[in-house]
């Protein structure tokens, strides 16, 4: 079989053997806002067609492809989900080159009722969930938009998404605090500042003008700046996700540099982080399609 994960700006599409094994992989731009209207097939065809035409008969997609934006709009499962729950709401897509198959997204709601998604998340959190068993867990996936996933008995219980990467770009680059911060090496020491700050009271809006405050006074250099402003919103988001729930371990999952820095914030507020590699998505399909009995 083949499993796709075609995001917004990028394609990633694995081999695979019956056991889960990865017979060949590519990596490739062409996310799906680069397909034009009705171009979703050819782009497909020309992202994996060698293995199409050398005898592969299924495929499984997950990620923005069935967004709206995408080939095809997969509704969203409510949690929890697992690998059953997920394949069963599997939807065709009509193809001529093979049997083709949309993975969901997820939702949920908060103590409050609001509404949260995701997609493409999910296949990396069944596969962790089987390398993890049915133990408890808190998973955090740090990034644009950060996910924090809670499993429970092998399933997504539920989750909250959190705009740091967001907002981080967008006020370093677009607001007052752009014209105190520069570009440049990581500075840690800055970094543990803005994070012991997010602990202070006061709340994150009156701790992000403190930021400009803080180097008008000297007591921040322009060089330090920006790792003082990484420091104060991921540790803000820590402390909302993590230790709010009073949890002792957190795993995590995420590219090196990123997951350093929620690394070193968690362990400050006094979480146990147990890091995993962030490539599953191809272990995820495999264990979704072997509930649609497709291995």
């Amino acid at each position: 079989m083949i499993g796709v994960d075609w995001g917004t700006s990028s394609l990633r599409a694995y081999r695979l053997a019956a056991d889960g094994t990865v017979l060949e992989r590519l990596d490739r731009p062409g996310g799906i806002l680069t397909v034009p209207p009705g171009g979703f097939p050819d782009a497909l065809r020309d992202a994996i067609g060698p293995w199409l035409a050398d005898g592969e008969g299924r495929v499984l997609l997950c990620g923005m492809v069935g967004s709206r934006q995408g080939w095809v709009e997969a509704p969203y499962l409510q949690c929890p989900a697992g690998p059953e729950e997920i394949a069963a709401a599997t939807i065709p897509i009509p193809c001529d080159d093979a049997e083709v198959r949309l993975v969901p997204g997820l939702t949920t709601t908060d103590r409050d009722g609001v509404p949260d998604v995701m997609r493409g998340e999910e296949t990396k959190l069944v596969a962790l969930a089987m390398r993890l068993g049915k133990a408890p867990a808190l998973i955090c996936m740090p990034g644009t938009h950060s996910k924090w996933a809670r499993l429970e008995e092998g399933r997504v219980a539920r989750f909250t998404t959190h705009m740091t990467g967001e907002v981080f770009a967008a006020l370093s680059q677009h607001t007052i605090l752009a014209r105190t911060s520069t570009d440049g090496p990581d500075r840690p020491e800055a970094f543990a500042r803005g994070v012991a700050r997010a602990r202070q009271g006061g709340g994150l809006l009156h701790h992000l003008f403190g930021v400009r405050a803080l180097h008008l006074m000297g007591a921040l250099e322009q060089a330090e700046t920006r790792s003082f402003l990484s420091g104060l919103l991921i540790g803000h988001e820590v402390i909302a996700a993590a230790t709010e729930t009073r949890v002792k371990q957190v795993e995590l999952l995420g590219a090196a540099g990123l997951a350093a820095l929620y690394a070193q914030a968690l362990e400050s507020c006094g979480v146990t982080v147990r890091s995993h590699d962030p490539d599953l998505v191809a272990g995820g399909l495999h264990h979704i399609a072997r509930s649609l009995r497709w291995v």
